[in-house]
């Protein structure tokens, strides 16, 4: 098993700042490499509370505030432009960045788009259905529609 601390949320497993016991190869084949975990060292127990200060600071403080951001994000659709062909198929697909300037654009509450999950790719031009955490025990479903972008 190997002892890491996590850089960055991963669903299942827990958040940024996290200290997790890991098999080998999970984190040698996927962790490391895609710069999600870092590992452990007795040296690095600066290098946690860092990374667990900076994500309170990013985190919304409360499960009010939590709710009231919900509330204001679920009452709104958001709209993406995207180049798409003529039978409404995009070229490539909308990223969760994207998703996120859309909100952004739209005056909604800031949202990190690592909180952002996309159950299938949206590679179509309509509404599709987004998840967005916005803190551990309060989640928003956001209406996202895709239009063509003019040429």
């Amino acid at each position: 098993m190997a002892k890491l601390i996590l850089t960055h949320e991963v669903t299942g497993l827990g958040e940024p700042g996290d200290v997790v016991d890991v098999k080998d190869g999970y984190a040698r084949n996927f962790l490391i490499p895609r710069k999600l975990a870092t590992p452990w060292s007795k040296g690095a127990e600066s290098q946690v509370q860092a990374i667990r200060k900076a994500r309170k600071a990013r985190e919304i403080a409360n499960l009010d505030d939590a709710r009231s951001a919900r509330d204001s994000l679920q009452a709104k659709s958001f709209v993406v432009n995207a180049k798409a062909g003529p039978s409404g198929r995009l070229f490539g697909a909308v990223t969760t960045a994207e998703i996120a300037d859309a909100i952004a654009a739209a005056s909604g509450p800031s949202v990190d788009k690592r909180k952002i999950e996309v159950g299938q790719p949206i590679r179509t031009v309509g509404e599709h259905e987004v998840s967005i955490r916005l803190h551990p025990e309060v989640a928003a479903k956001v209406t996202v529609k895709v239009v063509a972008a003019k040429k």
